[in-house]
C-alpha cells in the first residue's frame, strides 16, 4: 500500500524498464506475408496496402535477402495464377505459382517458408472450395486440400498453413503428409478464423473476391468465443502443430483464452485492414507509423501470441535495427 509501495520505482529509467518487461517482440516473432503473380514481371503496388506489392518470380530473391537481413525468419505465400477454374487446380499443381515460388525461395534463401494453403486465390468462383449449388462441398473440398499440401510440400514448403476453414481439413492433410513421407511437415492451422470484413484489402492484394455470397458458412460468427475454443481443440485433436487466431487485433480475447487452455504455439495474424488503417492514419500525421505499429505487436504478443504474422513486420524490423545501432 501506499507509500511503501511505488510502482513506479521500476519505471524510473530506461534499462530498469527493460529489466522488469513482461512481453517483448523482436523480428524473430514475425512472419512476413508475399504474394506471388504469375502475370506480372515486375512489383505491381497494391493501393490498399501502401508499402506491399504483388510480386514476380524474379523478384524473389532480392526480396528474401532482405527479409533475412532484417531478422525476420519466414515467410507466408500466398499466389495469383494467370489462370484460375472451378476446382482451383493451380493450387496443388507442380507447376502453380506458389509451388515455383517456393521452389526458388528454398534455393536462394534460409528462409522457413509457410505456404497458405486454400483455393480461393485460384477458383474461378473465388470461394474457398468446391462448389455445389451454392454452397460449399466440404469433403469433396478435402480431398483438394491434400492434393495441394502435397504439392507444396513436394515443392519445399517447410510447413503447411490451411486457411478455409473446413471441417476435418487437417486430418485429411496430415493424412495426405503422412502417407507420402512428410510426416514431418508441421501443420500451422487457421484454427479459429473469423468472419471479417478487416480482410478487405487482401481481396485486392490475392484477387480473391467471392462470385457471390460470402463466407460466413466456413468463417466464424465474431461473437463466438466458446465455439473458438472448439475449433482450436478440434484441431489439436487432428494433428495441427501450430494453431493461429484471426484477425489479431479484434480477437485479441481470443488469443488470450487459447493460451490460457492449450499448450501449442499460438499464431496470430494481424490482418490487411489492421495494416491498412495504421498506414492510412500516419498517411494523415494523426499518428506515427512506427510507434503504432510496434504498440500493436506488443499487445498482440502481450494477449498470448507465440507468432505473428504481419505485413508490417520489415518496418518493425527495419525500425528495431534503428534504434539498436543509435
Amino acid at each position: 500500500m501506499f507509500p511503501k509501495t511505488r510502482l513506479r520505482r521500476l519505471r524510473n529509467n530506461s534499462k530498469l524498464r527493460e529489466m522488469v518487461r513482461e512481453a517483448e517482440v523482436s523480428p524473430g516473432d514475425l512472419v512476413y506475408p508475399l504474394f506471388v503473380d504469375e502475370g506480372i514481371s515486375a512489383p505491381k503496388k497494391i493501393a490498399s496496402m501502401p508499402g506491399i506489392s504483388r510480386l514476380s518470380l524474379r523478384d524473389l530473391a532480392r526480396a528474401a535477402r532482405r527479409i533475412e537481413s532484417l531478422g525476420v525468419p519466414a515467410v507466408m505465400l500466398f499466389g495469383i495464377p494467370k489462370h484460375k477454374d472451378a476446382l482451383g487446380s493451380q493450387a496443388y499443381a507442380k507447376d502453380g505459382i506458389v509451388e515455383r515460388a517456393l521452389r526458388i525461395l528454398k534455393e536462394e534463401s534460409d528462409l522457413t517458408l509457410v505456404a497458405d494453403l486454400c483455393l480461393c486465390e485460384y477458383t474461378s468462383h473465388g470461394h474457398c472450395g468446391v462448389i455445389r449449388g451454392r454452397t460449399i462441398d466440404n469433403d469433396r473440398t478435402l480431398e483438394l486440400y491434400g492434393k495441394t499440401a502435397l504439392a507444396q510440400a513436394e515443392a519445399g514448403a517447410d510447413m503447411v498453413a490451411p486457411s478455409g476453414m473446413m471441417d476435418g481439413m487437417v486430418t485429411a492433410i496430415r493424412g495426405a503428409l503422412d502417407k507420402e513421407g512428410y510426416e514431418h511437415t508441421p501443420i500451422m492451422s487457421y484454427s479459429a478464423k473469423f468472419a471479417s470484413s478487416f480482410y478487405g484489402p487482401f481481396r485486392e492484394a490475392a484477387h480473391s473476391y467471392p462470385a457471390f455470397g460470402d463466407r460466413r458458412s466456413h468463417q466464424m460468427d465474431g461473437g463466438n468465443l466458446r465455439e473458438a475454443m472448439r475449433e482450436i481443440e478440434l484441431d489439436i485433436a487432428e494433428g495441427a502443430d501450430i494453431v493461429m487466431v484471426k484477425p489479431a487485433l479484434p480477437c485479441l480475447d481470443v488469443i488470450r483464452e487459447a493460451r490460457r487452455r492449450f499448450p501449442v504455439p499460438i499464431a496470430a495474424y494481424s490482418v490487411s485492414g489492421e495494416y491498412s488503417m495504421l498506414k492510412a492514419a500516419a498517411s494523415k500525421g494523426w499518428l506515427d507509423y512506427t510507434k503504432v505499429l510496434g504498440e500493436t505487436l506488443l499487445a498482440i504478443r502481450r494477449a498470448g501470441a507465440d507468432i505473428i504474422v504481419s505485413y508490417g513486420a520489415l518496418d518493425f524490423a527495419e525500425a528495431a535495427r534503428e534504434t539498436k545501432t543509435r
